[in-house]
């Protein structure tokens, strides 16, 4: 190659029934790229989804209609012009469900009646934890039912009687299903609007209509494929078979012992104490990596490959005992099969305790980009089978028999990659996790993207049982995950974290936003206290490959919103020797909405080691800033950090909490924290392109004001924190007095202004741009939170102030404000179709002073948007005439811009949405010209 080869896609929908698949043949040579990108002006979506057509009305008095499938179609998610349907569900936390050995008891015999009972779920939430296994079978039980869960996932989320073994994959054993949180997937519990239910034998697909919504002319989707894009290098996965594996013959006077509370692979190994002593394991591939031990007891051992001496190894250590250490490795052997035979030498022991064989040539897929493409409506389906959804944390679970795990797979994935770049691209409408990075991928990066409504985590990185690997060529290392809008992950799968990594060296989490998660925002390590020197889990002890991490610059908020015991940033597991420190550094990190009132801020959990923590900005944390809560967290220092509040815990070794942080009060942030805020989030040029056209501005934001606002007070206001009662941030500003204000002076074209109704709050009198306004009363018979109080739209665009002064009632109340933002047509997000051309300095009043325009009919422009309105300001003329315009793929209607004589920046047409993630194409109809100057989101 000479250059990059680029493979450009035009506008449209690629509908794949199986992945893209990309191989090392596929990839850059000599330093190229292959580069698979939108076309200028277009937004190709790569869809795992399946139009479901032939809507009937199947049962009138419900309201529920029905249309054919394919019968054997499978799939756990269903989409709505693009609005995700919730699988039918029964009430929270019903009564009647006592749990046994196979399941749950009900006291209702109803559900032995029930179709289809395999297709049901059972649903748990708990602690950090969320689960879900299907039923085998129901039957009726004395009076009632017996609701029997399928294996091996109920055996999975059951408690182990010895937790321990399953060290370091779970550091206190399986937290397991204790009770039913909700039932789910059955056509009896479909009694809700926009509910739906899949009969995946009969071929049928259910659904209740939303108010508004009609099935006739929607796009409804179900999404079927599980994977859109694999980039896979060989080898793939890489596993441990234990020491009493078939293949592995033992010469002279071995014994087994098990149970020995180190650590050992299966709780077991192979040991003898005579030299000469021999083992030898047949397998087929390319290398093989011996697992033994290293202490000081061990000595060395002459290895042979395919009975050729190859060299002596050491098994030496240091005085405490080490498990699962690699002893001897090789890889680079032709492919095919081999035998390596390891001889005791000298020490008083000799010990083995598994084998992973290398099955191919070591072979990355390199050097190919994505860039701007939109990937949606891919599903998971393992949860479906008899695996389940057995938890064990953010998003890791356990599969087959006890101790293997497994990850929510990527709808893009890279396995074994090299230089693999994702950059500009829109990820929505997932049912796993967006983008996984995994099996020794090196030097990629996920950079400017826009992640949300997704089922599992946003971006996963690095593998969570490699622990063991010494070879850096097959070890996690150089991810960059930077400059990304990653929100609404754990839409079904709760466990999950907006960014979740697991074993890896030089990754850097940067610069991104994450919000609106149902459990932590980034979570980065794995192994508990396995490494640590001070870990006191029976003595069970390892090592890993983490070390020299970095999670710098990101603004977390609004986090923990369902699940208990995370944190905006949750760290676990060592982080490498201490010759290089690992960076948690420049983030602004604030609970927000969150319903844990044990939410931390920075938590530093079992085994964390080695990090730099400073520069933070912490805030509404809801039990300590930073938290570090026992012997096996070690050798971290925290300074220079920023919170409001002051309670911690430091009961970790060599844990320094140091003078230099600062407490904060009554919102007083210093210059110094507000450098912070300003740096911290999305950068440019990405900013512009990932982040959602409004944001939500706390009355005493410590995020990133991402537009240009400002909020003042004067009188005696003062900030009330963790009422728990839904607050903004979970705080609120409030005054007694009449005559107090609040000023907010912003740039755009309109403005919501939040506070609280309640039956003690009276009127405030408003003033727009200096001018008295019509007066807004707060006053309700109950509380109701983050309600609109006061909101203007239509405005010229510029800077406008609004003032509201406290005139009555005991208390006035203001939680924030939400600012209608105005994007140019030029604005790097929008997308066109067809043949478009610029005009600048027309003298019109055109926004920005130019506009873009059409003669083609056909000719379309879409604008990717997150919020609840859209108003489109063009200019009209005679020369113009019909636009269809649809939102969400749908045709919403066909407007006329048709005018007498021209005018610039006049409304045309204005949607209220659903709170969330949409698009709007405007399609060129009739009329000399379709011009575009601007869309105003709200």
């Amino acid at each position: 190659m000479t250059g990059d080869v680029v493979v450009n896609l035009a506008d449209g929908v690629y509908r794949l029934s199986a992945p893209l698949e990309l191989t090392p043949q596929d990839s850059g040579r000599n330093g190229f790229k292959v580069v698979y990108q939108a076309a200028p002006g277009a937004r190709p979506l790569l869809s795992g989804g399946r139009a479901v057509t032939g809507w009937q009305l199947f049962d009138a008095g419900r309201n529920l209609y029905r249309a054919p499938v394919p019968a054997g179609t499978q799939s756990r998610q269903f989409y709505v012009d693009g609005i995700r349907a919730v699988r039918a569900r029964s009430e929270l936390n019903p009564p009647g469900f006592d749990k046994n050995d196979s399941g749950f008891a009900a006291a209702d015999p109803v559900y032995a009646s029930w179709p289809n009972p395999t297709d049901l779920e059972i649903v748990t939430r708990r602690d950090w934890k969320h689960m879900r296994c299907p039923v085998e079978s129901i039957t009726p039980r004395g009076s009632g039912s017996q609701i029997n869960a399928v294996n091996p996932c109920w055996a999975n989320t059951g408690v182990p009687s010895r937790p321990d073994d399953l060290y370091p994959y779970s550091g206190s054993g399986k937290v397991g299903i204790d009770k039913v949180s909700w039932l789910e997937n059955a056509l009896p519990l479909l009694d809700q609007p926009g509910e739906w239910y899949l009969d995946r034998s009969a071929g049928y697909v259910y659904y209740m209509p939303r108010a508004g919504e009609d099935l006739a002319s929607a796009d409804t989707e179900l999404a079927v494929a599980e994977s859109l894009v694999e980039m896979t290098g060989t080898p793939g996965h890489l596993d441990v078979v234990n020491d009493d594996d078939a293949r592995a013959s033992y010469t002279g006077s071995w014994t087994v012992s098990a149970q020995r509370a180190f650590g050992d692979v299966g709780d077991d190994v192979h040991s003898t104490s005579a030299d000469g002593d021999a083992v030898e394991f047949s397998f087929t591939g390319t290398g093989i990596d011996v697992l033994g031990e290293r202490s000081s007891d061990l000595g060395d051992i002459d290895v042979y490959v395919d009975g050729q001496f190859d060299r002596t190894v050491s098994a030496q250590g240091a005085e405490r005992r080490l498990a699962q250490q690699v002893v001897y490795s090789r890889t680079g052997l032709a492919k095919g099969p081999h035998t390596v035979r390891l001889v005791k030498k000298s020490g008083q022991s000799m010990v083995i305790d598994g084998f992973s064989v290398v099955p191919e040539v070591i072979e990355p897929v390199h050097d190919i980009a994505l860039r701007g493409i939109t990937f949606g409506y891919a599903t998971w389906l393992q949860p479906s089978g008899p695996e389940g959804y057995a938890d064990n944390q953010a998003g890791v679970v356990w599969v087959g028999t006890r101790g293997q795990v497994a990850r929510i797979p990527g709808a893009v994935r890279v396995t074994r990659g090299q230089r693999i770049e994702i950059s500009q691209s829109e990820f929505g409408r997932i049912g796993g996790t967006a983008v996984e990075f995994g099996n020794g991928t090196q030097d990629s990066k996920l950079v400017g993207n826009r992640i949300t409504d997704i089922s599992g985590a946003g971006v996963s990185v690095g593998e969570f049982d490699d622990h063991w690997l010494t070879d850096p060529n097959r070890q996690t290392a150089r991810i960059t995950v930077s400059d990304n809008y990653i929100s609404d992950v754990g839409r079904e799968f709760e466990d999950v974290a907006g960014v979740s990594v697991g074993y890896t060296r030089n990754a850097s989490v940067e610069h991104n936003e994450i919000s609106r998660t149902p459990y932590s925002g980034i979570s980065l390590g794995w192994g508990w206290g396995w490494d640590s020197p001070y870990n006191d889990k029976n003595g069970r002890h390892g090592t890993n490959y983490a070390q020299n991490n970095r999670i710098v610059g990101n603004y977390v908020h609004d986090v923990m919103k369902v699940l208990a015991d995370g944190a905006p940033v949750y760290t676990l597991g060592g982080q490498g020797d201490g010759s290089v420190r690992s960076v948690l550094s420049g983030n602004v990190l604030s609970k927000g909405g969150s319903k844990d009132p044990r939410s931390k801020g920075i938590y530093h959990d079992e085994g964390s080691s080695w990090w730099d923590t400073y520069g933070n900005v912490v805030s509404q944390t809801g039990e300590f800033w930073t938290h570090e809560w026992t012997s096996s967290i070690h050798d971290i220092t925290i300074h220079a950090n920023f919170t409001d509040d002051g309670r911690k815990e430091n009961n970790g070794t060599n844990v320094t909490i140091t003078e230099d942080n600062t407490l904060v009060t009554d919102g007083a942030w210093p210059q110094g924290a507000k450098d912070v805020v300003a740096a911290a989030g999305v950068r440019a040029p990405y900013r512009g392109t990932v982040l959602p056209a409004n944001q939500l501005v706390n009355d005493g934001e410590v995020g990133p004001l991402l537009t240009p606002a400002a909020i003042s007070y004067t009188g005696g206001w003062s900030v009330e924190r963790q009422r728990e009662l839904g607050d903004l941030n979970g705080d609120i500003h409030s005054t007694s007095t009449d005559g107090d204000s609040a000023s907010i002076t912003f740039t755009g074209t309109g403005v919501q202004v939040l506070g609280e109704r309640n039956s003690d709050q009276g009127r405030l009198s408003v003033t727009l741009d200096g001018a008295a306004a019509d007066a807004v009363d707060t006053n309700a018979p109950t509380l109701v939170a983050q309600a609109v109080v006061y909101e203007v739209s239509g405005l010229p665009y510029g800077q406008h102030s609004v003032k509201l002064t406290k005139a009555g009632g005991s208390v006035a109340t203001l939680d924030g404000f939400r600012l209608d933002r105005s994007i140019n047509e030029d604005d790097p997000a929008i997308g066109y179709s067809g043949s478009w051309a610029t005009y600048a300095n027309r003298g019109h009043g055109d926004f920005n002073d130019d506009v873009r325009a059409t003669t083609e009919n056909g000719a379309s422009v879409t604008v990717p948007f997150i919020g609840t309105r859209i108003d489109v300001r063009t200019a009209t003329n005679s020369d113009q005439g019909q636009v269809d315009v649809y939102i969400d793929g749908r045709l919403r209607k066909t407007v006329d811009t048709y005018a007498p004589t021209r005018s610039a920046q006049q409304s045309v047409f204005t949607a209220d949405l659903p709170d969330g993630y949409h698009t709007l194409r405007l399609v060129k109809k009739s009329g000399q010209y379709l011009v575009v100057d601007r869309f105003t989101i709200r």
